[in-house]
């Protein structure tokens, strides 16, 4: 039986790679720690499972040494004011397939015709962040009191994707890579990223975190196209991060959705804090801790007790998410955004794409899903038999 000289520090690097236990996947692969410490080497077939476990193409475990993979969009997400030097292969590869359906749209749009977003990069870091929430909000017709009439942060959510999108913004939520709900995507390691081009401006937004939490996600990212700035970020309301492009998208995304006018005339300081979180983030169809940074933003909260208050709100909100989760949307349109899934079913009918690459773009293999997606886009012309 032919044995595969593996490096040991290779297997490591992969099970790193992809955030799987050594120990838990030894329970899998019962040779690995032998693998591991060199004592013995795996078959080929042993070898392709344990790049099928760990998502790593065999090419890349035959190596001397532990491939270089950097991040191929600039990075600003930070732990303990740190920067992330190591990303998992579940956020590369999802940017990765981002980055295809953005070219392979761009091109779509040049053949189209279609004229280059003034939006994108419309902004400047020295611009008032109240300025360019005006922007956006006129951009995408966000109306804030319709947003309060909606019944749940599923419907804003929804609606906000939706206005985005028709203003021109690929949208793309998931909580897993590509349609591999075996991969999900882990929130505490990136929470979106935006891909800033005139044609195809992209936002990705991961779906894996909390409804109200990727409003904000998807509200920061926007404030990336409008700086024309590709990025990839872990915005969140708590911190004022040091990276001067993050605090000013983190600015611009909290006055998009809580305006401080509005949150003045809005705010009753004598009210209970706890009951008055609540109030006022169904309100607004954010997070509580938005509203908190905000209360905090408008000088009603000192920042000892803005503090104490966020810590013990973040609490309770991991508290009561245990036992939920999963994606608020979970359908092809929203993994994909609709306005990329129109253009490609669209491109594939007309006979300008093979259906390989729209399958390949899309992330399946069966025609009868690409039938049912033409027609949950009312795409009916030119649908084979």
């Amino acid at each position: 039986m032919i044995r595969v000289d593996v490096k040991p520090a290779v297997l490591r690097w992969a099970c790193e790679r992809a955030r799987l236990d050594p120990a838990v996947l030894s329970m899998r692969m019962p040779q690995l720690p032998a693998w591991e410490s060199g004592e013995k080497q795996p078959t080929l077939k042993q070898l392709e499972a344990f790049g099928r476990a760990t998502h790593t193409p065999i090419g890349w475990l035959l190596g001397p040494e532990p491939p270089d993979e950097p991040m191929p969009i600039p990075d600003f997400r930070t732990i303990a004011d740190t920067p992330v030097s190591r990303p998992s292969g579940d956020l590369l590869d999802t940017v990765y397939l981002c980055q295809l359906r953005q070219w392979w749209y761009e091109e779509f749009a040049r053949m189209e015709g279609e004229p280059p977003f003034s939006f994108v990069g419309s902004a400047a870091l020295a611009e008032p962040p109240e300025k360019v929430a005006a922007s956006i909000r006129d951009a995408l017709g966000f109306d804030l009191e319709e947003r309060a009439q909606l019944a749940t942060w599923t419907e804003a959510l929804r609606r906000f994707i939706e206005q985005a999108d028709a203003a021109g913004v690929l949208v793309m939520v998931s909580g897993v890579v590509g349609s591999n709900n075996r991969r999900k995507l882990d929130p505490t390691e990136f929470r979106g990223f935006a891909l800033a081009d005139a044609l195809a401006p992209l936002v990705f937004v991961n779906g894996a975190d909390a409804k109200a939490a990727q409003m904000f996600t998807l509200a920061h990212e926007l404030a990336h196209i409008w700086l024309g700035e590709t990025a990839l970020s872990d915005s969140e309301a708590r911190q004022v991060p040091d990276h001067r492009v993050e605090r000013w998208c983190n600015e611009v995304a909290a006055e998009l959705l809580v305006p401080l006018t509005v949150l003045r005339e809005e705010h009753r300081p004598d009210a209970e804090l706890r009951g008055e979180l609540d109030r006022l983030a169904r309100r607004f169809k954010v997070s509580t801790l938005v509203i908190l940074r905000r209360i905090r933003d408008a000088g009603f909260l000192g920042f000892e007790e803005y503090w104490a208050a966020y810590d013990a709100e973040l609490a309770r909100l991991h508290e009561s998410a245990r036992g939920g989760g999963g994606n608020f949307y979970l359908t092809l349109g929203a993994r994909v955004s609709k306005r990329f899934a129109r253009a490609i079913v669209v491109s594939t009918l007309e006979g300008r794409s093979p259906f390989t690459e729209a399958f390949r773009l899309l992330g399946f293999r069966k025609m009868r899903t690409f039938r049912r997606l033409a027609e949950n886009l009312e795409i009916r012309h030119g649908l084979p038999p």
